[in-house]
Parts: structure tokens; C-alpha cells; sequence
């Protein structure tokens, strides 16, 4: 319990790969003392003992809370320590007195005390982050199965007449599966033989791939169905929609302030581009690109499939409005909407602010 004579104090964590640097600072910004330690179990033991030993704690800023920092921000959230997420360090300062890691703590500490790093990090330890890895694993095989296909394709081309007449005009899953039936011999030794068993490996290669990006697609599936079954329900959403927009919320949602600020992280909110009589908005090229995708292709599928979207495009475009400015509002109609949902899968009792 902090009195009101007790000095207040400020954490800042500067993160990397093997090591973290720890300093703290006192309410006017002076310098109190700094650590290191490993990114270890032991390490992070350390790192509270050494906050700990600050009566006067008020909060700890760290870098990179979802990637080498991760870690570390769960063990202090853990600990009971307010955390806040520090984007990057001041460069006016670096680019006056340079850069080290004791230098990169504090001016991460000052962020903190000067309210310039006022963010939540994300929580990366619940449905989220299980959504998240499955995902990034999925989207890894979807990329190597369709490098693996243009290989496959290239190879053909430029192979032997015979190889070529063989597989001609065959679609994908029949090439596929022609290929890895094939029998070629086991120690190629011609341009020919080499071709033909590097096709069959690629076939297989496609194949366990296939099988991969099934697999994860149905543990995607499995955990939305239980755990996010009124989104799933939204016209227009899908697996792959729905967690995106899950991994964007993160699984700390209060750390967005309200559906207006979803819509900012999503790069949806209207850019003001007036000037003299013209009031306009302009799309926004900000926010999470992704999560931005997601809206995109729900949004299409309604344009597609939903009357009453339609007739909404076919009344802004009566009243003057371009394709892209009606997508846009399409978006950000959508983001009133889902957002409360998305509060409620990932915080089920927690009340909803709606801007």
C-alpha cells in the first residue's frame, strides 16, 4: 500500500532475444538504478525481486510485449503489476545521446511517466493465442503448398517431352495425385530421372500439406464453435474472419476503449479530407491490415448475398458516393456491430462500451 509521502516510482524493461534490461526511475524522472538479466524462468524471478524491492511501484513499461517480451509482461502481470505496452523509444533522445540497452529501459520508463505509453499489452495466454499460433501455422502451410504447386507447374514445363505428355491437361488434385503414384527410380541419375523424382516428392510435399492445413482448420473451427458462436453466426463470417478479428481484439479487449477505438485498430475509422464546400472522408491506409482483410471479405460477401446491403450500395451510390467510400462505411458499420460481440466471446460478463 503506497502512503502519500512514499515516493513514486517507474519501471521501463528494454527486451531481446537472450538478455533484458530492467531500470527505474522516481516521479521527477531521476535515474534510480538499472539491471540485466537472462530471459530465463530465473531471469524473470530476478526481474520481480528487483521491482520488488521499489515500495513505491507504480507501473512498468515494456517493449515488444508480443514478441521477446512476452514472457516477462506475463510474469509481471502475473506479480500483480500494472504493465503498459511501449511501441518504441523516443529517437529524439537516441538520436542525441545514442543507444544502449541501459539507455533503452529508462527512456522506456520515462514513456511511462510522461504518458506517451498508455496501451494495455495483449494478453497472449488465452483463446487468443491458441487462435493465433493455429492460424500463423495454418497461413505458413497455405503459402508452402502453393509455392510447392508453382514448383510442380515450373518443373513441367521445362521437363522431358515424355514427362510433359504425361501429365498434360490434368487438373490440380488429379496431377497431384498422378505425381505421387509415380514410380521413378530411386537413384536419378539423368535430367529426366531427376525430374521425375523431384515431382513426385513435391506431390507428396502438397499432399502433407493439405493434410496439415485441414487439421489446423478444424482445430480453428472447433475452438469458434465453442467459444464464439454468436459471431459465427453474423452473416457474412467465417473461420478464418472471425479469428482474425479475435487476434486483433486480443484477449485483453478492455484495452480497447470502445468500439471506436476497434474501429481505429482496424483501420476503418473516417479520415476527415474536406476542403472549402467539399465535405468528404477518406479511406483509412492505417491500423491492422489484416483485421481491415477480414472486414473486407465479410463486407463482399454481403454485397453478394444480403438484399438489404445491396440496397444500401444502390441508395450512397444514388446519392453521389464511390464504390470504395461505400465499402468503407460497410466497414465501419460492420465494426458497430461485431464489436460488442467480440467483447462478449472474449470477456463473457464484462459490460460493453459503445462509442
Amino acid at each position: 500500500m503506497m502512503n502519500d509521502k512514499q515516493v513514486k516510482v517507474y519501471g521501463g524493461i528494454d527486451t531481446h532475444a537472450d538478455t533484458h534490461h530492467l531500470a527505474v526511475i522516481d516521479q521527477a524522472g531521476r535515474r534510480l538504478a538499472d539491471a540485466q538479466i537472462p530471459t530465463t524462468a530465473t531471469g524473470y524471478q530476478a526481474a520481480l525481486r528487483f521491482l520488488g524491492s521499489w515500495p513505491g511501484l507504480v507501473s512498468v513499461g515494456i517493449e515488444c510485449t508480443g514478441s521477446y517480451g512476452a514472457a516477462v509482461t506475463r510474469a509481471v502481470r502475473e506479480a500483480g503489476i500494472t504493465v503498459f505496452e511501449v511501441n518504441r523509444p523516443n529517437r529524439f533522445d537516441r538520436r542525441l545521446h545514442g543507444k544502449s540497452d541501459p539507455f533503452d529501459a529508462y527512456s522506456t520508463a520515462e514513456a511511462v511517466l510522461g504518458g506517451r505509453a498508455s496501451a494495455a499489452p495483449k494478453g497472449g495466454d488465452g483463446l487468443v493465442e491458441s487462435l493465433r499460433v493455429l492460424r500463423t501455422s495454418r497461413s505458413s502451410a497455405l503459402q508452402a503448398r502453393t509455392a510447392t504447386i508453382n514448383q510442380i507447374k515450373g518443373m513441367l514445363i521445362t521437363a522431358p517431352e515424355d514427362l510433359r505428355t504425361r501429365y498434360k491437361g490434368l487438373s490440380t488434385p488429379k496431377l497431384i495425385a498422378a505425381l505421387a503414384a509415380s514410380r521413378p527410380t530411386a537413384t536419378p541419375v539423368t535430367a529426366a530421372e531427376a525430374t521425375a523424382y523431384s515431382l513426385r516428392l513435391l506431390a507428396r510435399r502438397w499432399q502433407a500439406l493439405t493434410g496439415q492445413i485441414e487439421d489446423l482448420a478444424g482445430h480453428l473451427q472447433r475452438l469458434l464453435d465453442d467459444h464464439a458462436p454468436d459471431l459465427m453466426r453474423v452473416f457474412g463470417c467465417g473461420r478464418d474472419t472471425v479469428a482474425q478479428l479475435l487476434i486483433t481484439a486480443g484477449d485483453n479487449p478492455d484495452r480497447l476503449r470502445s468500439e471506436a477505438a476497434f474501429a481505429a485498430l482496424a483501420g476503418v475509422c473516417p479520415i476527415p479530407a474536406s476542403s472549402g464546400k467539399t465535405k468528404r472522408h477518406r479511406l483509412n491506409r492505417a491500423g491492422d491490415r489484416q483485421a481491415n482483410s477480414a472486414l473486407y471479405h465479410i463486407v463482399m460477401v454481403r454485397l453478394r448475398y444480403n438484399q438489404e446491403t445491396r440496397d444500401y450500395v444502390a441508395r450512397r451510390t444514388a446519392e453521389g458516393k464511390t464504390k470504395m467510400e461505400i465499402i468503407r462505411c460497410l466497414k465501419r458499420y460492420l465494426v458497430r456491430q461485431l464489436y460488442p460481440l467480440i467483447v462478449e466471446t472474449l470477456h463473457p460478463r464484462k459490460e460493453v462500451a459503445v462509442a
